[in-house]
């Protein structure tokens, strides 16, 4: 399709974006989104706002969601490296509670986009990382909420290896998990 792979991840709706490089000894070219290859790839999302942030090795954002206005995420990487994650929130989905993660980095220049209905955060593998994202629906703040990063009822498994401590935010410390979310 284009000038993009479209690959699934078991996970419906959660889709990771390979996007070609033409590169030459001067340096490269791609795109970074197309309406239509993205559409007939199965992302017909339309985006409003662009995020980007810079964080430091073990630092961990997220697990983030709006609980009213949620948010689709097209997500990568600028510079350097992070571990991505995507956690099915959806009561009704035959993947509820199920989660999925793949490195994202300048390198390899993959994307994933995670479309409204899950919690989505990143741990810094690299000295520093520049993340961004574009997403479906602005950023709601009186409807911001989150899962506990580290909730053995979803078990992610995240690459810790070389990272002394993970740094969260206040807010980010302080979430519930994922069966306190749904009593």
């Amino acid at each position: 399709m284009g000038n993009f792979s479209f690959l699934q991840t078991g996970i419906e709706g959660l889709i990771v974006v390979e996007p070609k490089i033409f590169g030459d000894d001067r340096g490269y070219f791609m795109e970074t989104y197309h309406y239509e290859d993205y559409k007939n790839g199965g992302i017909g999302a339309t985006f409003v706002q662009n995020n980007q942030s810079l964080s430091k090795k073990g630092v961990l954002r997220g697990l983030h969601f709006q609980t009213r206005n949620p948010q689709g995420k097209l997500v990568r990487v600028l510079e350097g490296e992070v571990f991505d994650v995507a956690v099915d929130i959806r009561p009704n989905s035959t993947t509820f509670k199920k989660w999925y993660g793949v490195n994202l980095s300048a390198s390899n220049r993959k994307q994933m986009y995670i479309p409204e209905g899950f919690a989505h955060g990143f741990l810094v593998l690299s000295e520093t990382a520049v993340f961004s994202y574009m997403c479906t629906n602005f950023y709601d703040p009186t409807h911001e909420s989150g899962l506990k990063w580290n909730d053995p009822e979803i078990g992610i498994v995240w690459p810790l290896e070389g990272i002394s401590q993970v740094s969260l935010s206040t807010k980010d410390e302080n979430w519930k998990s994922i069966n306190e979310l749904s009593q």
